[in-house]
């Protein structure tokens, strides 16, 4: 059997191509939806950061409403699933985290206005 031909290295990513990546990985969670409220994640503000490497390794920073917030275990992952799908990202992870805890501050004025919180 013939042996494989290897594959150049991959090139790190440039601020351009990051950010292009940044702004695709927020669009697909944007696509995860609280199944309480009827608003995605990141515009209810459960999402608290999105890093990418210069190898395209996103780590997702986020919380939820609460500790005991009914989909606390399959949340996580289905954004992590979510974000690992999107073409050009190499690993996906994601970092649940407590502190600081959510607050309807994080909700933007105008997904307030129409969930009627004003």
């Amino acid at each position: 059997m013939p042996e494989p031909i290897p594959l150049p290295p991959k090139q790190p990513l440039n601020s351009i191509q990051k950010s292009m990546l940044e702004n695709e990985v927020i669009e697909g969670i944007r696509e995860i939806y609280d199944p309480e409220i009827p608003v995605n994640i990141y515009d209810l503000g459960l999402i608290y950061g999105v890093e990418i490497s210069d190898q395209a390794d996103v780590v997702v920073t986020m919380t939820l409403t609460s500790p005991a917030c009914p989909v606390a275990e399959s949340l996580p992952v289905d954004v992590e699933m979510r974000v690992a799908r999107v073409p050009g990202v190499a690993t996906a992870t994601v970092n649940l985290v407590w502190d600081p805890p959510f607050s309807i501050d994080r909700i933007p004025d105008h997904i307030k206005l129409d969930l009627g919180l004003f």
